[in-house]
C-alpha cells in the first residue's frame, strides 16, 4: 500500500452564500500522488480531538501554505492588522497535531504557513508583515505580477548552512549553497525560533527560510517557500518531496503486521 499522507486543510468560504468548506490546493494532492508516492488524505480543520484520532492512521503529514496567518493569540503576539485573514479552526487543529506528530516520529513536511505553524507549535513566535519592517525585504506576492508567475518564478536567494539536513538532502545536486533561488509568497515569518527549531537556510535579510527539529524522532523539515509549484522542473524541489516520500514509506513499514493488515482490510 502507498503511505497515507495527511494534508492540512483550511476553512474557506465558497459559493454565493460563503458557506464554509474544508479545502487544500490541488498542488498538494498532486505532489503527494507524484514524487511523494503516497495516498493523499485531506485533514479537516475540525479541532484537536479529530486530529489526534487521524494521526494514528497516517504515515506522513504535509502542512500546507495558505493566505491566512497564524492567529497571534497562539504566540502572544500583537493583533493582526485589520483585514488580515485568520483561520483559528485550522490553528486549533494543526498546532496540537504538529506536536503529536513530532513526538510520534511521523514524517513531517511543513510549507510556508505550515512552517510558521511548526515554529509556533513548538514555542516560537512570528513577525507580521515583514515587508513593513525596517531593513527587511518584501516577501509577499508583488501586486504587479500574475500569481502564476510568482508561484513559479524565483524571488530571492537563500543561503543554506553547510552540513545541515537540507544540505545533506541536496547532496550530489548542482547548486550554489550560498544563493539558492526560491519563490516567495508570505507576509509572516519566524521571529523567535522555537527552542527545538534548528534554522538551516536564510534569506538575504536574515529571515529564516528552512529549519529542521532538534532530536526529532522522524523526518521533520520546514521551508518558507513553495517547492510544490515547480518540482517537475526544479531538482532541488523534487528532492525535498522524494525524501519525504522515502521517510513516509519507511515509517509505514515499521508498523506492526497486525496494524498493516487491519488497515489493508479496511481499505478494501
Amino acid at each position: 500500500m502507498r503511505p497515507l499522507i495527511g494534508i492540512s486543510c483550511c476553512v474557506k468560504p465558497f459559493g454565493p452564500s460563503g458557506m464554509p468548506n474544508h479545502a487544500a490546493s490541488d498542488h498538494y494532492v498532486r505532489v503527494v500522488l507524484g514524487p511523494v508516492g503516497g495516498m493523499p488524505v485531506l485533514l479537516p480543520a475540525a479541532g484537536e480531538e479529530v486530529s489526534r484520532e487521524l494521526l494514528s492512521r497516517l504515515d506522513g503529514l504535509l502542512l500546507t501554505g495558505s493566505r491566512s496567518n497564524v492567529c497571534p493569540v497562539y504566540y502572544d503576539g500583537p493583533n493582526h492588522a485589520e483585514g488580515t485573514p485568520e483561520d483559528q479552526a485550522r490553528d486549533s487543529t494543526t498546532l496540537p497535531l504538529i506536536r503529536a506528530a513530532v513526538a510520534a516520529g511521523v514524517p513531517l513536511l511543513a510549507i510556508c504557513r505550515g512552517f510558521q505553524e511548526l515554529n509556533v507549535a513548538l514555542g516560537g513566535s512570528l513577525d507580521q508583515r515583514i515587508q513593513d519592517m525596517e531593513g527587511r525585504m518584501d516577501h509577499s506576492t508583488p501586486s504587479d505580477q500574475t500569481i502564476a508567475r510568482v508561484r513559479t518564478g524565483k524571488a530571492h536567494p537563500v543561503r543554506v548552512a553547510a552540513g545541515s539536513g537540507l544540505a545533506q538532502l541536496w547532496s550530489g545536486l548542482d547548486y550554489d549553497p550560498a544563493a539558492v533561488p526560491v519563490n516567495s509568497l508570505h507576509n509572516q515569518g519566524v521571529a523567535r525560533a522555537a527552542p527545538r527549531l534548528r534554522p538551516e537556510a536564510w534569506a538575504p535579510d536574515g529571515t529564516i527560510e528552512a529549519a529542521s527539529i532538534d532530536a526529532a524522532a522522524g523526518f521533520a523539515l520546514g521551508v518558507q517557500w513553495h517547492p510544490e509549484y515547480d518540482w517537475e522542473r526544479d531538482d532541488l524541489s523534487r528532492r525535498i518531496f522524494d525524501r519525504f516520500g522515502e521517510a513516509a514509506r519507511e515509517f509505514a513499514q515499521r508498523r506492526s503486521p497486525e496494524e498493516t493488515m487491519r488497515l489493508s482490510v479496511a481499505a478494501e
